[in-house]
């Protein structure tokens, strides 16, 4: 997403033009501008071809064979998504009043199809540079929400999980793949990543849909209770057994048990777990006898499963039997910015519904902030943090002032593992910055470049080097 606003400056008065690209050079706006300035109207044309700017500034006093309203006609044409704005002199209102309506706009169509202010006998550069300005960061707008349109209509969407990146496509694909099999699934990744929201997806895609989906958390149940809660207990088999009592797995009959967390399991449990998982048979605490199930397990953690197995804390049996298929690993939100967009514009819509609120969306450059943070808590804590927003909210979009503090300033992603630069190569890390910068801009070169310090030409015949064209 770029934050830079190209404006096109064309007037016959060198020294108005020079005197308001100086003041929009001085300028500060919570985005960049480039500018450009030509001093005929053949000349702006030949720009509007070459390079579609944000903005396009107009001197009514333009004459020649690409006089002013030609030129208008030209911008409207070549560039209409870019914001006009028109400089007239005093008495030039008729000439400026023919020229809109010989294109059949009024003034008021006008600025809606792309002239967003015209200026009579402006008083100031500075008046001018402000409005300009404006101008600007109602065209980035228009330029991110059109983005946001097109992410809405390529996001995809499986029972509730939303997004756009690559990354999420392959794991929905393999995801939809084994949720009409009766396969057992392993989910990793991060805490926050929405490991929970998956395996309720999978069942949900499932022929077990219309059957129970039954949730259990390894770690947040002590080790004594957790075989009562999994297997059940029959009446007397321990203290405080009052009454005999069915287990998760024997509630989840016939539909999908999820094991979350299942890392932290005791060794003991894992043991009774594997054999409820090979023979379908639980065996309730304080009983002899077993109790067929049909149940389809779906296991998840945020632990190195292989790294417990070569620890001893993780039974490898069992292990083999959770990974026959391969996890599914949900990559975390940092890495895949590109989602952030879809999921706030799915978030605001529920705390809508779920408050009675009416907000419309986020201001663009608040969402660049939001692009742009590390996520440690990834999906949860962006969710959160929507839902705060909206609530506390003094307008119906949420802007830079409504994030927490923290977020107001600049935030940029940092990784959160620091690679090892040992045994590589000057070439090697040269390429992991374009790489790395190139992702955080999310491909935009000129930003890349300038970040790197280097000339656009230069990136470019990095990237054709390194074979990243």
């Amino acid at each position: 997403m770029s934050d830079t606003a190209f404006v096109l400056i064309t007037t016959p008065d060198a020294s108005t033009g020079q005197a308001l690209t100086q003041a929009l050079q001085k300028a500060n706006p919570p985005f960049r501008l480039a500018t450009s300035l030509v001093e005929t109207g053949a000349e702006a044309v030949g720009s509007l071809k070459v390079r579609a700017p944000d903005v396009v500034v107009i001197d009514f006093a333009l004459t020649g064979d690409v006089d002013a309203p030609k030129l208008l006609r030209e911008s409207l044409r070549l560039t209409p998504h870019a914001q006009v704005v028109i400089l007239a002199r005093d008495g030039a209102q008729e000439s400026l009043r023919k020229a809109l309506s010989d294109d059949r706009r009024s003034r008021t169509d006008a600025m809606d199809s792309g002239v967003y202010e015209c200026l009579v006998d402006p008083p100031s550069i500075d008046v001018v540079a402000d409005v300009v300005g404006r101008a600007a960061r109602q065209a980035l707008a228009t330029r991110e929400a059109q983005m946001l349109r097109k992410q809405a209509d390529r996001a995809f969407d499986f029972e509730g999980l939303v997004g756009v990146s690559e990354a999420m496509l392959k794991v929905i694909k393999r995801a939809r793949k084994l949720a009409g099999s009766k396969c057992t699934v392993l989910i990793t990744g991060e805490t926050g990543t929405g490991k929970e929201l998956l395996a309720q997806a999978i069942h949900a895609a499932s022929p077990r849909a219309g059957k129970p989906f039954k949730p259990l958390n390894c770690a947040a149940v002590s080790e004594t209770l957790l075989e009562s809660e999994l297997f059940g207990h029959v009446k007397g088999a321990f203290t405080g057994a009052i009454a005999d009592r069915k287990g998760y797995l024997v509630a989840a009959d016939g539909g999908t048990m999820f094991l979350d967390e299942i890392g932290d399991m005791p060794l003991p449990m894992q043991a009774k777990l594997l054999r409820a998982l090979e023979n379908g048979e639980v065996i309730p605490v304080g009983s002899n006898e077993a109790i067929h199930v049909d149940v389809r397990f779906v296991a998840a953690t945020n632990r190195d499963l292989q790294e417990f197995v070569r620890l001893g804390k993780f039974r490898e049996d069992l292990f083999f039997r959770l990974h026959a298929f391969g996890a599914l690993n949900i990559p975390p939100l940092r890495t895949r910015p590109e989602d952030i967009p879809v999921l706030v514009d799915r978030f605001i819509a529920r705390v809508n519904r779920e408050n009675a609120l009416s907000i419309q969306g986020v201001a663009p450059d608040a969402l660049r902030k939001l692009m742009r943070y590390s996520w440690p808590g990834n999906i949860r804590e962006l969710r959160n943090m929507i839902e705060r927003m909206c609530i506390e909210a003094e307008s119906d979009v949420l802007g830079v002032e409504d994030l927490p503090e923290s977020l107001q300033g600049t935030t940029e992603i940092v990784p959160a593992n620091v690679p090892s630069l040992a045994g590589l190569t000057l070439a090697d890390v040269e390429k992991m910055m374009i790489l790395s910068t190139l992702r955080r801009n999310q491909g935009n070169r000129e930003q890349t470049a300038r970040e790197l310090g280097i000339s656009i030409r230069t990136l470019y015949r990095k990237l054709k080097e390194y074979g990243m064209t």
